[in-house]
């Protein structure tokens, strides 16, 4: 068992995760890249950690980092295995969405400022 209380499963070398592949085929991959698999593009062919991945991102949206977790593989090597399968339509790779900053009234943060200074 690790210290998170999981079972460790056996460890999977990186080129064999990856079907030789060392470096993604996308540069623009991280770690908070959102990924949402299609569920009509046909999961036979692929292998092992492709096929766990898409079984990871069929129920719902998952991040790059998540996938990485759950496969118990490093970011890298799950980057490559996530780049294929966006190259091959299994997966769409989306940025995470950050919405814009919103302007704030400087008088009520002024304030809100004066309010903690009194404290």
């Amino acid at each position: 068992m690790t210290a998170h209380g999981r079972q460790r499963r056996g460890m999977v070398r990186s080129y064999t995760a990856t079907g030789g592949r060392a470096t993604p085929s996308r540069t623009t991959l991280d770690e908070a890249t959102l990924l949402i698999a299609d569920p009509n593009v046909p999961l036979a062919g692929l292998g092992a950690q492709a096929y766990r991945v898409m079984d990871l991102c069929l129920p719902g949206v998952l991040a790059v980092s998540e996938v990485a977790f759950h496969l118990e593989l490093p970011g890298a090597v799950t980057k490559v295995i996530v780049s294929g399968l966006v190259d091959s339509g299994h997966l769409v790779a989306r940025a995470p969405f950050v919405p814009a900053a919103e302007q704030h009234d400087e008088d009520f943060l002024r304030r809100v400022l004066d309010g903690l200074q009194k404290l």
